[in-house]
């Protein structure tokens, strides 16, 4: 064998235990290592210096010029509101997109460009922006420098312990990785304000007319749901509903961009929906959905169009609006504000009382709190009563949190807080729902971590309470829609048992109250819902009807006499004590100090010098740029053909 080819054996040297010896041995094979990665590095073509990516685009801005050319990209919300706040915008003069609910080939697109270990609503939402930017640039022609100049998204932040709180940077690195650095993402927040430029530049004025015209296309967008999802489970003709939706969708638009009167297209939707037949009397579990956020709100792949699955087994879904969401945030400042009243200094944290001494003080605060909470409920029905969604309670804050905090506590931020728990108690005791559905993302901390971990505590105190906990990963939708089918059945057996029992209790049978409905279509009017007595819808309608088919009109006319006196004699038994409370009530020093803190706040609200005392309050909740002069207001005229006003 030819020596010169064997190949050279070598070993480590023996150091034994020469610690010089060990020092320099280490010395070169590091030399040699750092010698080996500078080959490949330059063997691979990677021997520049790369540099950890930062976020550079904090402060992202429009100005003015650019209002005529960039177009806002809006989406996270129902369908129905996305669509109509996109109305309210362009009404105002602004270039608006709604590119859509978020589906599964965003979710894809979002976990390429995403970080790991993001949850559900991050990868579908971030995805669904991406891959609409991506079709601007390979199927509409667009250039990357183009879409980043001429586009931009408009969102909504908080400051949240999960997903809110890392959202927009989020954003902004999938969108670096998709090939749109720099693209902007702005961002209002409920604490410190808008990202945005400030003064006579301003592209995003955020002034009261841009805060009223969103709002004004929420509670459009919530009471309009809120009524499709009490007809639909009960449509004669399948899609009536829907088509039904759509058309008065369009009505709402046109009256956002055009700053018509609101109520009166409201009203003009009401005669669309009152077209559709109904079958009340089908039985129908009473769904309650609840959890995290956006889980519960998306109607689409976020999470498996769990809204319209449930529909499909047999529910009348009872959805949460974002109005509701917004009377927890007042609730959360004026709760906070109460535990603050006993420090012995002022704070300045979020919600803290360093801005509210000397002439607005905290009792002021707090009555703010409370005016404020009533003006979205007054401001809620004047919306829901045109349209026709009658006997629709907004959730008792108070009462919520009540009940919850001997199992959860009301100091507790992250998600829904206590609501998870104080819902469920509610729809248990006081007979709200047949079933309760809890969505969130998979690994969604304060939902799934904190809240589910005390429901089974409630399902143990409350027996009979149908609680269904279900995650949603964006696969695994076989697992998802199991367990929901096996909860559903429980709770259609309950909706049977209960509806049996009540024909029972009222001595009818389901064809004596079909047949007076034939006869008496109000009772039988898509927009007549009965009042709340029993979980079920037609159970309750039950309750109404039966004393009208047994017994005649004197009969009927004597109960309500009788009623009317047993009223009487009872307001007649409890006006002396009522008297006396009320007496006390009125001299007690600090009712009369609440009663002359609300009188003062009327006072300054009539002669318009409540603003400056308010305005640290109001920036945290609504943005700092509300208080900037707005000499300037776009209008822009309704054009039938306009391409924009597609209600898909």
């Amino acid at each position: 064998m030819d020596q010169s080819t064997t190949p050279q054996k070598t070993r480590l040297p023996l150091i034994n235990g020469n610690p010089t010896a060990q020092k320099q041995l280490d010395a070169e094979l590091e030399a040699e290592l750092r010698a080996f990665e500078e080959a490949e590095r330059e063997r691979l073509g990677i021997k520049a210096e790369r540099k950890q990516w930062a976020d550079n685009m904090l402060e992202s801005k429009m100005t003015r010029k650019e209002r005529d050319h960039v177009t806002l990209l809006i989406s996270g919300l129902t369908a129905a509101q996305d669509f109509l706040v996109e109305g309210a915008l362009a009404g105002l003069g602004y270039k608006v997109k709604n590119f859509g609910t978020p589906d599964n080939a965003g979710l894809q697109v979002g976990k390429e460009f995403g970080n790991r270990g993001q949850c559900n609503p991050t990868y579908f939402t971030v995805g669904n922006l991406v891959n609409y930017l991506i079709k601007l640039r390979d199927e509409q022609g667009l250039t990357s420098e183009e879409v980043v100049k001429n586009y931009v998204f408009l969102t909504a932040g908080a400051c949240g312990p999960c997903r809110f709180g890392m959202y927009v940077t989020e954003y902004r690195k999938a969108l670096r990785d998709a090939g749109f650095d720099g693209f902007r993402v702005m961002l209002f927040q409920q604490t410190g304000g808008l990202s945005q430029a400030t003064g006579d530049d301003v592209g995003l004025e955020m002034n009261p007319a841009f805060f009223v015209g969103i709002v004004k296309a929420i509670v459009c967008g919530d009471v309009m749901n809120a009524l499709g999802y009490r007809i639909r489970p009960y449509e004669v003709e399948p899609g009536a509903t829907n088509r039904a939706m759509e058309e008065a969708k369009r009505v709402l638009y046109k009256a956002l961009y055009e700053h018509t009167n609101i109520f009166y297209a409201l009203y003009k939707c009401r005669k669309i929906f009152e077209a559709v037949k109904v079958d009340r009397l089908r039985v129908r579990a009473k769904a309650s959905i609840i959890g995290e956020f956006w889980a519960m709100t998306t109607e689409g792949d976020g999470n498996y169009q769990l809204q319209k699955f449930l529909e499909s087994e047999g529910a009348e879904n009872d959805i949460q609006l974002t109005t509701a969401w917004l009377l927890y945030n007042v609730w959360e400042v004026r709760h906070d504000t109460q535990d603050r009243t006993e420090l012995r200094g002022a704070d300045a944290g979020l919600y803290g009382l360093g801005n509210f001494q000397g002439e607005f003080d905290v009792t002021k605060r707090i009555a703010t709190m409370r005016a404020t909470e009533a003006a979205l409920r007054l401001g809620f029905q004047a919306f829901a009563q045109p349209l026709g969604l009658h006997d629709y309670h907004l959730p008792d804050m108070d009462l919520v949190a009540e009940v919850a905090e001997g199992y959860y506590s009301n100091d507790l931020r992250g998600g829904e807080g206590h609501m998870e728990v104080g819902k469920l108690i509610v729809n248990a005791v006081r007979g709200k729902a047949h079933i309760t559905v809890s969505v969130k993302p998979f690994g969604c901390m304060p939902s799934s971590g904190v809240s589910d971990g005390v429901q089974s505590l409630i399902t143990a105190k409350y027996p009979g309470t149908i609680f269904c906990a279900v995650e949603t990963s964006g696969d695994g939708a076989a697992n998802f829609y199991s367990r929901i089918q096996m909860y559903m059945f429980k709770a259609r057996i309950a909706a049977e048992e209960e509806l049996n029992r009540v024909l029972a209790e009222c001595g009818v049978t389901i064809e004596e109250v079909r047949a007076f409905l034939e006869k008496n279509p109000k009772y039988n009017s898509p927009l007549y819902y009965p009042p709340h007595r029993v979980a079920g819808t037609a159970a309750n309608l039950v309750y109404v009807v039966a004393p009208l088919i047994k017994k005649t009109a004197a009969e009927r006319a004597v109960d309500k006499a009788k009623h009317a006196a047993e009223t009487a004699r009872e307001i007649a038994r409890k006006t002396p004590s009522a008297l006396a409370t009320a007496y006390r009530a009125a001299t007690d020093p600090e009712t009369i100090e609440k009663v002359r803190a609300d009188a003062t706040i009327v006072r300054d609200l009539v002669t318009g010098k409540a603003m400056e005392g308010f305005r640290p309050l109001l920036e945290r909740l609504m943005g700092k740029a509300i208080f900037e002069n707005n000499s300037e207001l776009r209008t822009t005229t309704y054009q039938p053909d306009r391409e924009v006003i597609a209600a898909e």
